[in-house]
């Protein structure tokens, strides 16, 4: 085994005693060491229960055999960091993330790894570190919180970001938004809707790397706990089967993934975690190639913000399973890619039927044709954006309308706030890119507070930083290059036409190219935000959103 380099041979004595230290028996000294990283804290509802949940990990993988270690990683609450200085540094943790659980498995010789995560950031970076570790590894999530219910509804976080622009309008009382702030988030969980957190536990089950059910099962039932059992099981047969990620993460897994991402309509960040995994992995994703697979993917849910259903919802009408062998039968996944089960995907997903067909409607009768996501290029994008064109009023799909810029979040909200925009503008939020930011703040603020003000249908946002999946709207992200690497986002002034058309995969300035090289040639050199501290190294070193924010050169495999 992998670990006998820190525990077999006359040598290893003093390394055998450390371990005695640990109150370890020989006969646990003689099984596969399997590594839990954990990434509870008491800051993220998401993972304020993997403790309980890492419990169940270690106790399967104790039943198997193997000898559970546990060890800590990080996490942020993208909710509590949200529109402030704390936004920039979410992103920026996926790589904290990858390379601390890289130095802990690779300083200890573990021979496997069950991954216990829950939201955000924190589900890519174990993936990434899991396809750059390349040893057994399987992900087992928190799983997602419970609708709240108000007033006879289903509920969620983005509702209340939506209330602020609400009371802000008049729209709603403050004595209701103070009602349903009590109300959204009932517990613990990733919060309910198709946001980044539970896009990102969907396709991970989707790519093959966690057991069935890991995107959908609620975090408060017994069964979230028997699936995290199942996984410490797993986990010990995976070293004796020597199934390494780089099996699974084959381009085959990818497609797969990103099909499902366009059938579920999941958050546009989904495209950047998948590039940046897909990176670690050896496998080149090319953005336009994602735009060939939304023409022919069919979108299947529209759970909020795109529509009324929730992670709930979704797994009484069959999950992930029934949603994969839907498109499976249409033959658009391949059903012969490796999983952890051990399995191809055909054989997790046989008889897995729809149980709710409102909330996964059939291949025949889609919610629209195409998929979820979209990817936008033009002279303002020469290297993509992102939009979920699923959570787009249908009258906004094709939009031209006059620029609106702002150089920061803080601007634009209060702009937002102040009613200072009209009717049809673009308001374009730059230097929030991942090096500009630095680290390409989610901004939910701004798109949910015009959304609440009732203006997601005649006001349009486009930025060099990100929206959350809790986002609905025409709000377009990952514009790329991004305004600090002098991207044509930069020469845009307050009134310049913008032009987007989702369906024809457009985001245009009406400029001549020459105009706007000759604005770009008088912009000052580009002065970072931030020069010190973690931040400053991860602006000097983040690659391009549309190559997945990654560090490169010199970040996993090259």
């Amino acid at each position: 085994m992998r670990s006998d380099i820190v525990r077999e041979g006359l040598e290893k004595a003093p390394h055998r005693s450390l371990f005695k230290a640990l109150g370890f028996t020989d006969r646990e000294l003689s099984g596969p060491l399997i590594g839990v990283v954990n990434s509870f804290n008491e800051i993220i509802p998401g993972h304020i229960h993997l403790r309980d949940i890492t419990e169940a990990v270690k106790a399967g993988v104790r039943m198997a055999g193997g000898v559970p270690v546990e060890f800590p990683t990080i996490g942020i609450c993208d909710g509590i960091a949200m529109n402030h200085r704390g936004m920039k540094y979410s992103l920026a943790s996926r790589e904290l993330i990858a390379d601390s659980i890289e130095a802990m498995v690779e300083a200890h010789a573990f021979d496997g790894l069950v991954l216990v995560t829950a939201c955000d950031k924190i589900v890519p970076g174990m993936l990434m570190a899991a396809a750059r570790l390349n040893i057994p590894a399987i992900v087992v999530s928190g799983g997602p919180m419970q609708a709240g219910r108000f007033r006879g509804r289903d509920v969620s976080l983005s509702n209340v970001f939506e209330a602020v622009g609400q009371v802000k309008a008049g729209r709603m009382a403050p004595e209701e938004l103070a009602e349903l702030e009590e109300a959204a988030c009932p517990g613990c969980g990733s919060c309910a809707g198709m946001f980044t957190a539970n896009s990102m536990n969907c396709l991970t089950e989707a790519l093959g790397m966690a057991l069935p059910g890991n995107g959908t099962i609620l975090a408060v039932t017994a069964a979230r706990r028997r699936l995290a059992k199942l996984s410490g099981m797993r986990v010990v047969e995976l070293v004796r089967e020597n199934l390494t990620p780089d099996r699974i993460l084959t381009p085959a897994a990818f497609q797969n993934a990103l099909t499902v991402d366009m059938a579920l309509g999941c958050s546009t960040n989904t495209i950047l975690h998948l590039t940046a995994v897909a990176h670690e992995a050896g496998v080149k994703l090319d953005l336009r190639a994602i735009n060939e697979l939304n023409d022919r993917t069919p979108n299947l849910c529209r759970l909020s913000p795109a529509g009324p259903f929730h992670l709930q919802d979704l797994d009484e009408a069959g999950g992930i399973p029934a949603v994969m062998n839907l498109l499976l039968s249409a033959g658009l996944i391949d059903g012969e890619a490796l999983t952890v089960t051990g399995k191809p995907v055909k054989e997790n997903i046989k008889g897995r039927a729809v149980r709710r067909p409102e909330v996964i409607r059939p291949v025949d009768d889609p919610y629209s044709a195409t998929g979820g996501l979209a990817i936008l290029f033009g002279n303002l994008a020469p290297e993509g954006a992102v939009v979920k064109q699923s959570a787009v009023a249908p009258e906004m799909l094709r939009h031209r309308g006059p620029a609106r810029v702002f150089d920061s979040e803080e601007e634009a909200v209060s702009a937002i706030m102040n009613g200072d925009f009209q009717s049809g503008d673009v308001i374009v939020i730059r230097y929030e890119g991942p090096r500009g930011g630095p680290g390409m703040r989610e901004m939910l603020t701004p798109t949910a507070t015009l959304a609440g003000l009732g203006r997601d249908r005649d006001v349009a946002l486009v930025t060099d930083g990100r929206f959350s999946g809790a986002t609905r709207g025409a709000s377009i992200g990952h514009v790329s290059p991004e305004a600090a690497a002098r991207g044509p986002i930069a020469a845009l002034r307050d009134g310049d036409m913008i032009e987007i058309d989702i369906p024809a995969r457009r985001l245009t300035v009406l400029l001549e190219e020459r105009e706007i090289a000759a604005r770009l040639a008088t912009l000052p050199p580009f002065v970072p935000k931030i020069t010190h501290g973690y931040l400053g190294r991860y602006a000097r070193q983040v690659s391009s959103a549309s190559s997945g924010a990654v560090f490169a050169p010199g970040c996993g495999r090259p």
